[in-house]
């Protein structure tokens, strides 16, 4: 229906957002300002102990600096309740008093329609239940019993059944004064083709209810009864109550458990959820039929930040795992996750319960892993990599799922994880001790197998590694990041570069991220993002700096154009700085594999006091200065010093 003008700025006014959200949060007494409207709470969102959630009631806005949630009092109606815009604005216009207009007639009409849907569907709830238990019903109660679904259990879920017969529903409900259409509509019952009367959906099978978010009857699944029938399991069609893909079974009771701390188990059929929830695990849901789908994804989300997938322990189970990864990279937040319980060989859920109980399935949780490991067995699985072109294959393959996922920071941290099991898996254990990410992370910093945890005096710095100017790619990297926040406007110009940006700083790398996650979709709120987020002197101490104070770009503010240009010429000089590094590391690398410790520990000596002496003077007093050092180096080693000094000498002209 369309509302008139103003009459939803008039709801907004009249509504305190931090009464509708005070129903559903805690408020932080000591962060919020009450007077100020200012409010604060552990997000409702997201499970979290810290008060990240912001209300802004003069305003009417909310935002969560956590999972970035924000809206206003209609869209947080919306999302806490699961109801529609306009359901949401009768609640709240229920609330401030207001009377709801004149309902367009059309709009009208589908809703009550939807209303005698859902008594329809209450109706034959009913009606199977009481089929259960009839002669009829016999058979169905046996198997209901074997499973292991005593009677009160058999109420809790509203077990019913579909006897055997062509019209026993639809007679029923005409009986009862429903409507063909409304019967039709709802889905239980199918026109003939032979021009008969429409004949029921469901016969001769055991009935289970699907419920949506708010407790109404949307659908139903069937268990087929004969081992013959073609369909093991059957699903109400889709109607204007059901849309499987938006929906879920177990929806609103695990969201009530998953909010008491349970874990979201997400399993693959009605009867491992209620297997699951009566023995303990309360919090389980399962897609209707279909493999998941990006708004269940969603959903699940809703309810927990890391839903625990149990599959099946046979290749459909695997396949279906590796189907919703593929779905799932692109949609990753921070915070946001999956992890994967693979049951034990041909078991599901329901089964290793009654094998071993629920212990059995407790471990089976516990030992849950990432997304990212199972990511990396799938690629590897049952291949074999004995050529370089192979293992280029992998990497590549890698790389592109990688790609998918659009939040930087979780891109680079899967990046790092795949290149830890990359040299575990080509390496078998010898890892480098610093080389650049092949798959978009960061530098990290690695030693042998075995090596102690920390580095011998002698060890921890070489040659090559002393001859880094850390120093300046900080300078470069700040100038870069200062330009940024204040000239918000081109940073959508330099995304790639943002993105490939590996900070040396903790703090430098905190800006990055949140450059790149607010700094595109909303520029204007860069500081105040930065400022809520890490506090307000990370900008003081970046702006503190005095080769970032003198920039051009800071002096002058606002000026696009030269921004861009600026940030052009710096991201170039580190990149030169970055490819430098990546020389000393692969040549440091080859040192280390040549030299002992010995000699690794002398070369180092002398190339402190000869790059002091670089750094100051000329090359002629360099050599004064590694003599007057008191490190003295035989033939062999003064001819591998000299080679490598002058590599880095040719590096350094480079930049």
């Amino acid at each position: 229906m369309s509302l008139p003008p103003g009459f939803l700025d008039e709801l907004r006014n009249r509504t305190s957002l931090s009464q509708v959200v005070g129903r559903k949060v805690m408020w932080d007494q000591r962060k919020s300002n009450q007077g100020k409207g200012d409010m604060w709470a552990p997000c409702p969102f997201h499970h979290e102990k810290t008060a990240s959630f912001h209300v802004d009631d003069r305003k009417g806005y909310y935002y969560c600096f956590g999972c970035h949630q924000k809206g206003d009092a209609l869209s947080f109606i919306q999302e806490t309740e699961n109801v529609g815009f306009m359901e949401a604005v009768e609640i709240l216009a229920q609330e401030a008093g207001m009377e709801m207009p004149a309902r367009d007639p059309k709009a009208q009409q589908k809703q009550d329609r939807r209303v005698l849907l859902a008594e329809v569907m209450e109706q034959a709830v009913q009606f199977f239940r009481l089929q259960l238990s009839t002669g009829a019903g016999r058979a169905a109660r046996e198997y209901v019993l074997g499973r292991g679904l005593d009677p009160r259990a058999q109420e809790r879920w509203e077990i019913g059944f579909a006897p055997e017969g062509w019209q026993h529903l639809w007679d029923h409900l005409r009986g009862k004064g429903v409507p063909e259409d409304l019967i039709m509509g709802a889905g239980l019952a199918k026109p003939s083709t032979k021009g008969g009367k429409p004949y029921d959906t469901f016969r001769n099978r055991v009935m289970f209810p699907i419920r949506d978010a708010r407790g109404r009857c949307i659908a139903f699944g069937g268990r087929a009864m004969d081992p013959t029938d073609n369909a093991k399991y059957l699903n109400s069609p889709e109607t204007e109550l059901f849309d499987k893909g938006r929906s879920l079974y177990n929806h609103a009771p695990s969201r009530v458990a998953a909010g008491k701390g349970l874990p979201l188990i997400v399993a693959e059929g009605y009867m491992d959820v209620i297997a699951l929830a009566e023995a303990g695990f309360e919090a389980s849901v399962a897609p209707l039929g279909t493999a998941v789908t990006e708004n269940q994804l969603q959903l699940m989300w809703r309810i927990s930040d890391e839903p625990i997938i149990a599959l099946d322990g046979d290749t459909a189970g695997l396949r279906a795992a590796m189907r919703l990864i593929d779905l799932a990279l692109p949609l990753l937040e921070a915070g946001k996750s999956l992890r994967f319980a693979l049951m034990p060989d041909g078991k599901d859920p329901d089964d290793l319960l009654k094998a071993e109980g629920p212990a059995a399935v407790q471990k089976v949780l516990d030992q849950a892993i990432p997304m990212v490991r199972l990511l990396w067995q799938r690629e590897t699985a049952g291949k074999v990599f004995d050529s370089p072109e192979r293992k280029a294959a992998l990497d590549k393959v890698l790389r592109n799922k990688i790609k998918l996922i659009r939040d930087p920071s979780i891109r680079t941290h899967y990046g790092e994880d795949i290149k830890e099991m990359r040299w575990e898996l080509f390496r078998q254990g010898r890892r480098p001790q610093s080389r650049s990410n092949t798959y978009g992370g960061g530098k990290s910093q690695w030693r042998p197998r075995g090596a102690p945890p920390v580095p011998m005096p002698g060890t921890k710095s070489s040659l090559l590694a002393a001859a880094g100017d850390k120093a300046s790619q900080q300078m470069r990297e700040a100038v870069i990041l200062a330009i940024a926040i204040a000239t918000p406007q081109v940073i959508a110009d330099f995304e790639t570069k943002f993105d490939g940006m590996i900070c040396s700083d903790q703090e430098y790398a905190q800006l990055r991220d949140i450059i790149l996650s607010c700094g595109i979709n909303a520029p204007e709120r860069l500081g105040e993002e930065i400022e809520y987020r890490i506090g307000p002197q990370a900008l003081e101490n970046l702006y503190a700096l005095r080769h970032v104070a003198i920039s051009p770009c800071l002096r002058k503010p606002g000026d696009i154009e030269m921004a861009r240009l600026t940030l052009t010429e710096e991201f170039a000089k580190l990149d030169a700085l970055r490819g430098l590094d990546a020389e000393i590391a692969e040549a440091e690398q080859d040192l280390t594999d040549l030299a002992d410790e010995a000699l690794t520990w002398r070369l180092r000596q002398a190339a402190e006091a000869r790059n002091k002496a670089v750094r100051s003077e000329s090359e002629d007093k360099a050599e004064y200065e590694v003599a007057d050092n008191g490190v003295q180096l035989n033939r062999e080693e003064r001819s591998l010093f000299d080679a490598l000094t002058k590599n880095i000498d040719f590096a350094k002209k480079r930049r």
